[in-house]
């Protein structure tokens, strides 16, 4: 793969506009653009929970997730490109898959937890929750301009792989799951 960014900056943006791959320009503010960026910030929070995990050395979970990073540029890819059609239902699957062994080793949840307990816990229920995000602007862009593909279902599962893979790293730190407390009920 030859230079693809030979320059960074084109100043064609500067007046609220960008374009995508297919040649349209569009607001900054579309919607298509809004869920690209929430996939692309969730790609950046995962960078930072692979370099935690690699610090750890839970290569377990680092195995399962790294290559999520590349399906999100993926998704980000068929964003851009409306025609363009990456990702497919064996990586749904893939992750349904982890999802199975994982909560089998879990067990069922008798109780919420908080996005707590060590940083790497906390990092994963920062990925999962910007993984809500991003598809909740990956339906709104199919409200107006319906997507094609398994990218709403893969969006879907990996926020479930997430707080799964949240639970499953505090289990490998040893780390008790911090379960939320209800406020005492008003007297009165």
């Amino acid at each position: 793969m030859g230079n693809r960014l030979s320059k960074i900056y084109t100043r064609t943006g500067d007046q609220g506009e960008t374009g995508l791959g297919d040649g349209r320009r569009v607001p900054k503010s579309h919607p298509r653009i809004e869920a690209i960026g929430e996939v692309d910030s969730l790609n950046s929070q995962l960078g930072v929970l692979l370099a935690g995990l690699a610090e750890q050395g839970l290569e377990e979970v680092t195995t399962v997730l790294a290559p999520c990073q590349h399906r999100l540029f993926d998704l980000g890819g068929e964003l851009a490109m409306p025609s363009y059609q990456a990702l497919n239902q064996a990586e749904v699957e893939r992750l349904e898959a982890v999802i199975d062994v994982w909560n089998e080793e879990l067990g069922p949840l008798k109780n919420f937890i908080l996005p707590s307990g060590s940083m790497l816990v906390a990092q994963a229920h920062v990925c999962r929750s910007l993984a809500r995000s991003a598809e909740r602007r990956c339906q709104q862009l199919h409200a107006l301009e319906p997507l094609e593909g398994v990218g709403l279902a893969y969006i879907n599962r990996l926020s479930d792989l997430l707080f799964v893979a949240a639970r499953i790293i505090g289990r490998r730190q040893g780390v008790a799951e911090v379960l939320w407390q209800p406020a005492e009920k008003p007297q009165g």
